[in-house]
């Protein structure tokens, strides 16, 4: 069934034969938390020669849990959200060991102690990093924190940090025969123009004086990932007043808000792409339920707390809960969600690559169909009706709550 249906993987077992026991008891195909993997995959990383030994150990353990997720999911063990967090503890635990493993190169570098590094380091997750919605596919999107330790030089210490952090990103996204793992610095403030790191008192400065609605937005699903505790706590102490605003939005920065939407919806849908089965950007898709349930958390959380959430189904219940949208509503943003994330990750799951666009009908159709959980006798044409219906369904809720269109009729 898995080797049949899944070319991702067919390419995994390949590369990791031994990883066939985890098929033998049901109980190994279950998720192991971030702090449970973080703790094993470091003792194993620390035990390395040198940091590039400690990454390729770190590579390979990564592959066998991408492996047991993977079997999982195809085997119907899994719903979409469970995923969804276990693919983001995958991820946040090879955050957590290859930091220390960046720290441990820079320490031998620099010939000096680990423990005596002139900084703290936190690193972010934004994005489905940070929402613990993370695909197949998905890069990690991040944000770098330092800070200066008591007596240290503050030029020192952000010279560290940047040293870390290019460290970091090199030796995590290396050519390799493993999944590769993309480290996404992107959303940082003045995105790639902008420094990779930056101290807290430099966050909070920018986010002060600079910030634009969009970066306010994207803080909603910024959660510490890896690295010092204590700083991570502390950047969410900063950035809660900035995201959840005590007046809400005001009606220039929602209509901001919806051009920028509108706007990707025009630029970024990729030539020929069909928008009406385009997982992610299409009508009803990700980015339309994402973006709806951000609005209204941009909006509202600041007089309703529960809507303080970074993951998306917990945000639409909280919403719903809250009645800023009807049950009927909410079930249609939640439905669609739901199935076009699983579509996207049965899409990855059939090619072995990342896509956002449903395949044509044919073999791969029908491979992600039954990664879907329809069974093999059904059509595949009928989970594409009901894709499209599905979705049709959200974009009504998307046009009328989020762009404020009444429904026709």
């Amino acid at each position: 069934h898995l080797l049949g249906w899944s070319q991702y993987v067919a390419s995994l077992l390949t590369r990791t034969p031994e990883a066939l026991r985890l098929l033998a008891d049901d109980a190994e195909l279950e998720p192991r938390p971030a702090a449970v993997l973080a703790k094993a995959w470091g003792a194993a990383a620390g035990r390395a020669a040198d940091p590039q030994e400690g990454i390729r150990v770190l590579r390979g353990l990564r592959r066998q849990e991408l492996l047991r997720m993977a079997a999982s999911d195809l085997l119907g063990r899994l719903d979409v959200v469970r995923l969804g967090r276990a693919l983001t503890d995958i991820a946040a635990a090879t955050l957590q060991v290859g930091l220390d493993v960046a720290l441990r190169a820079h320490a031998l570098e620099a010939g000096i102690d680990p423990a005596d590094m002139p900084m703290d380091m936190a690193v972010i997750g934004m994005g489905r990093l940070g929402g613990g919605e993370m695909g197949f596919g998905s890069d990690a999107d991040v944000l770098f924190v330092h800070r200066p330790r008591d007596g240290a030089d503050d030029g020192r210490a952000t010279a560290a940090a940047n040293a870390v952090a290019h460290t970091l990103r090199r030796l995590l996204s290396e050519p390799a025969p493993d999944p590769a793992f993309e480290v996404d610095a992107d959303l940082r403030p003045e995105g790639r123009q902008g420094a990779l790191v930056r101290s807290l008192s430099a966050f909070r400065e920018y986010y002060e004086r600079w910030v634009s609605v969009w970066e306010v937005q994207a803080l909603l699903r910024a959660v510490p990932v890896a690295g010092d505790e204590q700083l991570g706590a502390d950047f969410v102490a900063m950035i809660d007043p900035i995201r959840y605003p005590e007046a809400g939005l005001t009606d220039e920065q929602v209509a901001e808000i919806r051009r920028i939407k509108a706007r990707v919806e025009r630029e970024r849908l990729p030539r020929g792409a069909d928008p009406a089965t385009h997982t992610k950007l299409g009508r009803g898709g990700l980015s339309d339920v994402e973006w709806t349930v951000q609005l209204l958390q941009l909006q509202h959380a600041a007089e309703v707390p529960e809507l303080r959430v970074q993951p998306t189904v917990e945000g639409l219940a909280a919403v719903g809960d809250a009645a800023l949208l009807d049950a009927e509503q909410t079930e249609a943003l939640r439905s669609a969600w739901e199935l076009a994330t699983r579509a996207r990750n049965a899409i990855f799951l059939v090619r072995g690559r990342p896509s956002d666009q449903l395949p044509r009908p044919g073999l791969e159709l029908a491979g992600v169909a039954r990664a879907c959980g329809y069974g093999p006798d059904t059509d595949p044409g009928h989970f594409l009706d009901d894709y499209r219906r599905t979705t049709r369904r959200a974009r009504a809720v998307v046009d009328d709550v989020f762009y404020g269109r009444p429904p026709a009729g």
